[in-house]
């Protein structure tokens, strides 16, 4: 709490989920002291994790998830359990939007524009 929250469940094998995790990094260097933070949650092992970090370096924590990641997913709005998706929560942990499917770093920085000066 009190700070927007960006969370993208994601796999290594999921193309759209590596394209846009680059843009995912570059928001939260350019916002991290507004209060930002991006946390990527994967349904991957931890070696895959670690060696996907080394080809594409991201600057917010990658976490490991088991396939009770889904289901929570699911309860944000991903009835189809696909990938990627992605939650934003506002500063007191609401659900603000959810997108599933690739994310365009531009869409998700006029969210965060928006979420910041409320």
């Amino acid at each position: 709490r009190g700070k927007l929250l960006v969370v993208n469940y994601w796999a290594t094998w999921c193309h759209p989920c590596r394209e846009e995790m680059p843009g995912f990094s570059r928001l939260q260097d350019k916002y991290r002291d507004s209060g930002i933070q991006f946390v990527g949650i994967s349904i991957d092992t931890a070696d895959k994790i670690v060696e996907f970090q080394k080809e594409t370096p991201v600057s917010y924590p990658l976490l490991v998830g088991n396939i009770g990641v889904m289901e929570n997913s699911a309860a944000l709005g991903n009835t189809r359990q696909a990938l990627p998706f992605t939650a934003v929560f506002d500063r007191q942990g609401g659900l603000f939007s959810t997108k599933l499917g690739r994310l365009a770093e531009a869409d998700l920085e006029h969210q965060l524009v928006e979420l910041m000066s409320r």
